[in-house]
């Protein structure tokens, strides 16, 4: 049997409510509950789940996404709350799950997620949050050449750009060789 670990890119508030600082609004916010799912079935079966989430400094004028986006998920405020159900099975589960910072699009970059992964002998990555197209494009892409197979769950990730979201989802099946579910 194929070990997973179940990936929860971004599912913070600056990125899922409605008055997130660069939200995905309705989109981000129709994925929760079957993010939640998934969360609850993982940590049912044992299998790996990590929170992999967006930190920013603020006011930083070296970091490449401040010429790109508005201020988002910085430090210190409640932009980097994860969001409604999927806060709720983060405090749930928080003893039995992996959570950190990340200050690039990838969970990969920067970060020992590989490590944490090779450590538990997962072999298969199941990437669900926001944006389809921004961060868990870039996961999936390093997933991808690091030699994880790759699951996407098509109505647990969203983005605030649709046509990105479609062009994603075609991608990590074309060019990933990901599952779409």
């Amino acid at each position: 049997m194929v070990k997973r670990a179940l990936i929860v890119i971004d599912y913070t508030y600056d990125f899922v409510a409605s008055d997130g600082k660069l939200t995905c609004g309705a989109a981000g916010q129709a994925i929760e509950q079957d993010i939640s799912s998934l969360i609850e079935q993982f940590v049912e079966q044992n299998e790996v789940v990590v929170f992999a989430n967006d930190l920013h400094e603020e006011n930083d004028p070296y970091h490449p996404e401040s010429k790109l986006f508005p201020p988002h998920n910085i430090r210190g405020t409640k932009g980097r709350d994860l969001y409604g159900s999927v806060k709720d099975m983060y405090e749930k589960y928080k003893e039995q799950v992996i959570s950190f910072d990340k200050t690039r699009y990838s969970a990969f970059a920067g970060t020992n997620l590989d490590i944490l992964l090779r450590e538990r002998s997962v072999e298969e990555v199941v990437l669900v949050g926001v944006c389809t197209d921004i961060c868990v494009l870039h996961t999936a892409v390093d997933s991808y050449n690091l030699g994880y197979k790759i699951t996407i769950p098509d109505k647990a990730v969203a983005s605030f750009n649709e046509a990105g979201h479609a062009w994603a989802l075609q991608h990590f099946k074309g060019c990933l060789g990901a599952t779409i579910i």
